[in-house]
């Protein structure tokens, strides 16, 4: 008898209408028919001539096309003895040792980041993303990457207003002069200042967008993630809001700046008693299966989860916000996309996000 196993790396999400495969070796994932997924759990209980026994000739060939794309795409291999005698499965448990994972702050001041550096280290927070909505000068980015010498933080990500003083040689004595900056984005830059070339030591990208805190939570296939530890987190835990902390412009610590629930503010309280509040985990652990449209969705472990915007309709027992994330416009029923902007089911959620602004005129 032969069995087709599946490479433990492959990790199978049905979907309303489609299932996504994806190789967590290799980082990609792929669209199939859903019709494969029924193949594929009956093969993991049944040899192939067993199945194959059962079905007309046209069925027949249909299965030995799926099978032959299986190999093919090596998502798995056949073998003269079951999967469950000889080749254990993926765990899919999730483990992060740290306390949080990573903070993100609405900066202006950057006097801040000495108040908070013993939390930081208490926290064993590893990755600082840091927000300006005005310019940051390169004394103030060099003064940053500084503040966190001999520190157990590992990286700095930057969103920083473009102007017009950023140059090339501004970008090479950054590169020369920081340690902890891996990754520096400018916007409202209407043309980048110079081709960016690939040998710096951190990503460097300029964008045309006014990003804003309020600009987060768009669901795109652009924004899609097939990497295992993302993958393994989005199965276990809630894909945006586990073990973050942010601070806001005005010094309010929240689960992410864009929610309204604060647990005080940093100028009399410490990120760690913001951390014990009750409340500050509630979101840890809501995973897509849990979200409204979104347990039904091919692409929920590849995709970041927004309890900030939300349609608005839907809570469960403990009183969390269920609904589906509001800048999101796919619908997995009928596995087609649409801008969310102009869902008039949207409309009421927009009104009270103050979001009219973003409704796209047709």
């Amino acid at each position: 008898m032969k069995y087709f196993n599946l490479f433990s790396n492959i990790l199978l999400t049905k979907g309303a209408k489609r299932i996504l495969i994806s190789d967590l070796q290799r980082n990609i994932s792929e669209l199939l028919p859903l019709e494969l997924y029924n193949l594929i759990e009956e093969l993991k209980i049944s040899s192939i001539e067993d199945i194959l026994d059962n079905y007309d000739t046209e069925s027949k060939e249909i299965i030995q096309d799926y099978l032959d794309f299986l190999l093919e795409k090596e998502y798995g291999f056949i073998s003269l003895d079951s999967w469950d005698k000889n080749f254990p499965a993926l765990s899919y448990d999730y483990q992060d040792y740290n306390v949080l994972s990573n903070l993100f702050i609405e900066l202006d001041d950057i006097a801040i980041l000495k108040k908070i550096k013993s939390s930081l280290e208490n926290l064993e927070i590893k990755h600082l993303v840091i927000y300006c909505k005005r310019s940051l000068t390169i004394d103030e980015l060099l003064k940053i990457d500084n503040t966190f010498e001999n520190s157990t933080l590992e990286g700095i990500e930057i969103f920083s207003q473009f102007y017009v003083s950023i140059d090339e040689t501004f970008i090479q004595n950054l590169n020369q002069e920081t340690t902890r900056i891996y990754n520096l984005i400018f916007y409202n830059c209407e043309e980048a200042p110079f081709k960016v070339k690939d040998n710096f030591r951190f990503s460097l990208k300029f964008t045309s967008l006014n990003l804003k805190t309020s600009s987060c939570g768009k669901v795109s296939l652009d924004y899609f993630n097939t990497n295992i530890t993302k993958v393994l987190e989005a199965v276990n835990h809630n894909s945006c809001l586990h073990k973050k902390i942010s601070i806001d412009s005005e010094g309010n610590i929240k689960n992410c700046p864009s929610m309204p629930q604060s647990f005080g503010n940093i100028k009399n309280t410490t990120l760690e008693k913001a951390l014990a509040h009750p409340d500050f985990k509630k979101y840890w652990n809501l995973t897509k299966d849990e979200i409204e449209v979104c347990k039904d969705c091919e692409f929920r472990y590849i995709c970041t989860d927004c309890r900030a915007y939300t349609e608005r309709t839907h809570t469960n027992a403990e009183g969390l916000d269920i609904s589906k994330p509001l800048k999101c416009g796919y619908n997995p029923y009928t596995g087609e996309w649409q801008e969310w902007s102009t869902n008039p089911l949207k409309e009421k959620a927009i009104k009270y996000y103050g979001m009219e602004e973003l409704v796209k005129k047709n």
